[in-house]
């Protein structure tokens, strides 16, 4: 199985608009933490989420998270 790119080692700390959002699993994406379709060619794929309403998150960049999208302090850890 392919392990994906750490993008980088702390979370991308973000307010969202309400709406569908396409996080990055492969970590190859130049628009971190969303997708931007660099995953072509590899076994992972974008990981859609919503919200609801207008909110800040922090979103996970190392990729590692088990509980994506959202950072749970993994990185910490790699």
């Amino acid at each position: 199985m392919e392990e994906p790119v750490i993008a980088a080692k702390q979370p991308a700390v973000l307010e969202l608009e309400a709406g569908t959002h396409y996080w990055c699993r492969c970590g190859r994406s130049k628009q971190q933490p969303f997708c931007d379709g660099s995953h072509k060619g590899t076994s992972f794929t974008p990981m859609e989420f919503t919200t609801t309403e207008k909110k800040t998150v922090a979103l996970c960049q190392c990729k590692h998270t088990k509980n994506p999208p959202f950072c749970d302090g993994t990185h910490k850890s790699l």
